[in-house]
């Protein structure tokens, strides 16, 4: 099987960031406050798909929802900015926000059946949206809500009005999340795993969508996701999150073609390809620490195979290394980056 090759980068991203995080910090309510996610910084340009990628449990989805103001009640933001095309998102009252989200920022659950409401048709929760933000008609939604369906590629719209969440195929019902996102003609599209259940042909179909959003109406996204292989297919720049920090940042080629962190070397090892169909497959050991458990050393100290003392007592700070490519490593700091041969012997050794 031949190689896929890389697509072409977006290359017409204003150059005024649309969404620009700074020194985010989200904290778990209590007596002793946890911090979920620490220090982020991130931007988001027009026209422009964005990937977060990461294990289970390194802050992505909460990420998100602080992003749309949607955090658990048991959540908040201590520290840091979110600003949307110059609006202080984090200084919003909650009906500021809400007036935001679905007209200027909207989002992909992960689940669509636990996201649709089961009571309501598709054709009214599409409708909803319109009428509320946009003030349609009756008519006028509806006819809105069956050109949506078909742009997303959905067949007999008409009839798929008047269906409930239940009846139909997963890949139909992400289709009808992504409707919903779009009915509103949002800036910014953020999309938490939306091909995570899927088979791998619709995943494909999924994909080219959201590409084509942003093509023809140079839509933002922000893709999340733990699959290496789906980011590498669509985005044109990748964060990588760990233990609630990104530890690892740049453009698709600059993480792909080099990458410097332990982290990013382990999760590219471990994507499963027909070249390695005889070969035992990598897994990163151990796991992600929990809240409690986040020393002030390096969050990826007790799984690194390069870890030293320094790794132990200090946490290393993101810095340039060429190019938009920035990283939270020691090591890559101090040898300029980890190269092929380390991580292969970083492999070996884990295996062994």
């Amino acid at each position: 099987m031949k190689e896929k090759p890389r697509p072409q980068r977006n290359s017409s991203a204003s150059a005024e960031p649309l969404l620009d995080i700074r020194g985010l910090e989200v904290q778990l309510n209590g007596r002793d406050p946890l911090t979920v996610i620490d220090s982020i910084d991130l931007t988001v340009h027009q026209g422009e798909i964005i990937g977060i990628v990461g294990e289970s449990g390194c802050g992505k989805s909460v990420l998100s929802l602080a992003i749309m103001g949607l955090l658990a009640k048991d959540m908040h933001i201590h520290d840091g900015e979110i600003w949307y095309d110059e609006k202080p998102v984090h200084q919003l009252t909650a009906e500021q926000v809400r007036k935001l989200r679905g007209k200027e920022l909207a989002m992909i659950f992960q689940d669509p059946l636990t996201s649709l409401n089961p009571s309501l048709t598709v054709g009214q929760q599409i409708t909803e949206m319109l009428r509320l933000h946009l003030k349609y008609t009756k008519k006028q939604a509806k006819e809105e809500a069956l050109r949506l369906l078909q742009r997303v590629g959905l067949p007999k719209p008409e009839a798929l009005l008047k269906a409930y969440p239940h009846q139909l195929s997963g890949g139909m019902r992400q289709r009808v999340m992504i409707a919903i996102a779009l009915s509103c003609g949002p800036r910014l599209l953020i999309a938490d795993e939306p091909t995570t259940a899927l088979d791998v042909t619709i995943q494909a179909d999924i994909l080219d969508l959201l590409r084509q959003i942003r093509d023809e109406d140079q839509t933002s996204i922000l893709f999340i996701s733990h699959d290496l292989g789906v980011i590498a297919e669509l985005c044109d720049r990748i964060a990588v999150m760990y233990a609630g920090q990104i530890v690892e940042q740049g453009t698709a080629n600059e993480l792909f073609d080099a990458p410097k962190h332990p982290y990013t070397v382990g999760l590219l090892q471990s994507i499963p390809s027909p070249d390695k169909k005889h070969e035992r497959l990598y897994a990163i050991p151990g796991a992600v620490p929990a809240l409690h458990n986040r020393n002030e050393g390096c969050r990826f100290y007790s799984r690194c195979q390069l870890a030293t003392e320094i790794c132990r007592m200090h946490q290393p700070a993101l810095v340039g290394m060429g190019g938009q490519h920035r990283v939270r490593c020691f090591a890559a700091e101090q040898e300029g980056g980890i190269s092929h041969g380390d991580s292969a012997r970083a492999t070996e050794t884990a295996i062994s």
